[in-house]
């Protein structure tokens, strides 16, 4: 079970790299995991954080709002 700092480093991480697999490579996780935390976290806060298709990730406005009081 990750901490909720690891959560929110994962969450950090997919914004930035604007992909699950990208954050995945570059925390050396595997993908399913970084997908798992991101919905406990949206789960956790209430909140969605990411617009999600099969080809992309985006931020929402509250995920854009949330990544800039986690890097605050």
């Amino acid at each position: 079970m990750m901490d909720r700092l690891e959560t929110v480093e994962i969450f950090v991480a997919v914004a930035e790299a604007g992909s699950f697999v990208g954050a995945a490579r570059r925390l050396g996780r595997a993908p399913a995991a970084m997908t798992r935390a991101v919905a406990a976290l949206e789960d956790r806060l209430g909140i969605r954080l990411f617009n999600r298709t099969t080809r992309a990730v985006a931020l929402t406005d509250a995920g854009a709002r949330y990544l800039e009081r986690c890097k605050g």
